[in-house]
């Protein structure tokens, strides 16, 4: 099976908050890209695959998807490859931009795909096309939704589908740093990466680690609604509204290296590095995840405030739902699966993917077979 090459999207979207692009142009006239490919029902299904802030254009779903007649756009949002300045609301609206593109395509029927962090997405766009009830921002902004924004869809399919950036940063952020101006600072009874300390990890041990990084992150998450909330009281005109900081070692879930926590067919590591030591390198780069954000960034992407949860947000939808659970996976569990499978409820079907790691890296007889399932399901909407 082929399918025809990629045309380029171009969409026109909605502007954000002043100054949340170093391109004056995609301040003065914002837009977002993405790789559109065709099958042969020019007004059957159509499927969007987007990520917060991953550069989806070359994903690996979209010729496959269109080789067995679906139709499938790659979309980027504003934020593709730097999340610093992200609003997930604003990412919403990029999203919208998408399924209203392929509407004037033609297309009836559209499912989104949501893949890693492009499935919370997905849920949170749904969630909010059938009940929108978003007024602000978490820093407080107008969010400046509206409803004509966020055209409803017919189907959620979703792929190795975390449950969201709230949570990530929750179960992954270090409890061990004590210094958040010292990034090599370590309490070592906290730390996961001391082998003191397991793999195995006792069940005490563990029961503190996961109290001191909801402590850690709750002295975060104080420190910038106050830091916010002083910005904010400065009425000199042209004074910051927001301000950049680091959170360092945040890549340390001891699921990484004890694979009897949350039991599935992973390898020892990170989706990002193999082994012990390749997590433990991950956790102390300085490009990972949430490494640099906003105040209002953090609020939005990462704190308990973020509205991007994902089974939270799939729990108020009505459309059904395909979940493709990849066993291999190093960053989704079976604990993953069954929060979206309990959001789900009669609407969810699940489909394990024997052996799939998270990117599908290498394993194009897994590709096909997701492709198969997926283009077969959406067929049948």
């Amino acid at each position: 099976m082929s399918a025809p090459s990629a045309e380029l999207a171009t969409i026109d979207v909605l502007p954000g908050a002043a100054f949340d692009s170093q391109s004056g142009l995609q301040q003065l006239r914002p837009r977002i890209y993405g790789a559109l490919h065709r099958a042969e029902a020019p007004r059957g299904v159509a499927a969007l695959v987007m990520h917060p802030t991953s550069n989806f254009m070359g994903h690996y779903l979209l010729q496959p998807l269109a080789a067995r007649g679906v139709a499938c756009l790659g979309l980027n949002s504003r934020y593709a490859g730097n999340d610093t300045l992200l609003l997930m609301e604003r990412v919403l609206q990029d999203l919208g931009g998408g399924v209203r593109f392929l509407r004037d395509q033609g297309y009836e029927r559209i499912v989104l795909v949501g893949n890693s962090g492009g499935a919370a997405l997905a849920a949170f766009y749904q969630a909010q096309a059938e009940h929108m009830d978003i007024d602000t921002l978490p820093g407080g902004e107008p969010a400046g939704l509206s409803p004509q924004d966020l055209p409803p869809v017919q189907g959620l399919a979703l792929c190795a589908a975390h449950e969201g950036r709230p949570h990530l940063m929750r179960h992954w952020i270090d409890p061990s740093v004590f210094d958040e101006d010292d990034p090599i600072s370590a309490n070592f009874d906290l730390d996961m990466y001391d082998e003191r300390n397991g793999p195995p990890y006792a069940p005490a041990f563990l029961e503190r680690y996961r109290a001191a990084q909801l402590a850690r992150l709750g002295r975060i998450e104080t420190w910038v609604r106050e830091r916010l909330a002083l910005l904010r009281r400065v009425k000199v005109p042209g004074a910051p509204r927001d301000q950049v900081f680091v959170i360092h070692r945040t890549h340390a879930d001891p699921r990484f290296l004890d694979l009897a926590l949350d039991a599935n067919d992973r390898a020892v590591g990170s989706v990002w590095a193999a082994g012990a030591q390749g997590a433990r390198a991950v956790n102390a780069a300085a490009s990972q995840m949430g490494r640099v954000t906003s105040l209002a960034a953090f609020l939005s992407q990462w704190s308990t405030s973020s509205r991007a949860d994902g089974p939270a947000n799939l729990a108020r939808t009505s459309v059904p739902v395909l979940l493709h659970t990849y066993t291999a996976d190093q960053s989704t569990f079976p604990s993953t699966r069954d929060a979206w499978l309990a959001a789900g409820g009669d609407r969810i079907r699940n489909v394990d993917v024997r052996g799939g790691t998270h990117y599908l890296a290498g394993q194009p007889e897994l590709v096909a077979q997701v492709a198969d399932e997926m283009a077969e399901w959406m067929r049948a909407l």
